[in-house]
């Protein structure tokens, strides 16, 4: 869902990484702080979905970033309205799809050595505190990366159960995506230690 690029010349491809670095985080708190009915909600998320129009992004690629988290808001909408109520989760559901596409946004027009610019430059003052400002990079630099990954792997996962015949289901599913997952962990790991990086 992260960590896939497009290339344009929108007002938001132009901006500095920090600033919609900046922006983002402000805008997802403000959606989370100030919404409070669905009507909101609704308005929230017609908002972000507008910023894909205004960044000039393909809909095939604004999709594929929105159509992964669904069934995570679906499932999470069910919790919700059986805990609290029908607004109550819509609520939450909204403020939470608002701020992935919000994201998908900032990473469909920022490239990733941009966006890792602009962390290790916002860290470098704590430098002269023996902060490790290149692991925390790496690490953010992992974690872009990984997502996309484990998307994948999921995909991977339910073509494999669609070949066996099997139903969908969280057995099925979420099990060898963990283990695939974990797979890939030590990988990253092995080859982290080969570079000398504990």
């Amino acid at each position: 869902m992260i960590g896939v690029y497009v290339p344009g010349r929108s007002v938001l491809h132009r901006l500095p990484a920090g600033v919609k670095i900046v922006a983002l985080l402000v805008s997802i708190i403000s959606v989370a702080v100030v919404v409070g009915t669905p009507v909101g909600a609704g308005v929230a998320v017609g908002a972000s979905l507008a910023t894909f129009v205004v960044a000039w992004i393909p809909p095939r690629a604004a999709w594929s970033q929105i159509r992964g988290v669904l069934w995570v808001l679906a499932a999470l909408f069910v919790i919700q309205f059986a805990l609290a109520d029908l607004a109550a989760a819509t609520v939450v559901c909204g403020i939470l799809l608002a701020s992935v596409v919000l994201a998908a946004v900032v990473t469909l027009t920022t490239r990733t050595t941009d966006m890792l610019d602009a962390v290790v430059g916002a860290l470098r003052p704590l430098r002269r505190f023996g902060v490790r400002t290149d692991l925390i990079a790496m690490t953010f630099a992992l974690t872009i990366r990984s997502i996309p990954l484990i998307a994948a792997i999921l995909r991977q996962v339910d073509q494999a159960r669609r070949a066996r015949g099997l139903r969908p289901g969280p057995r099925v599913l979420l099990a060898p995506t963990v283990l695939a997952a974990l797979r890939t962990a030590d990988g990253f790991a092995e080859t982290l230690a080969a570079r000398g990086m504990d």
